[in-house]
């Protein structure tokens, strides 16, 4: 089971830095972020991407996006 992290309403950094707080407490995740904007699903895919992580993008609907992200 993944760790959900919720980052709809806030802006760039503050997404990328939960995640990283998150992997700092569990380098393996698995991880979901859940993200409402093009800046953060960016930025926290990218993040996700440079520590290992594959990112799978899936529309949950109303501009929300859910990252789902597992160690590779």
């Amino acid at each position: 089971m993944s760790h959900v992290i919720d980052s709809c309403g806030l802006s760039c950094p503050q997404p990328v830095l939960l995640f990283l707080n998150a992997v700092k407490e569990n380098p393996h995740g698995p991880y979901s972020v859940l993200v409402d904007n093009d800046a953060s699903r960016e930025n926290v895919s990218r993040a996700a991407r440079n520590r290992g992580f594959a990112v799978e993008e899936e529309d949950q609907g109303n501009g929300v996006t859910r990252l789902n992200m597992v160690k590779t």
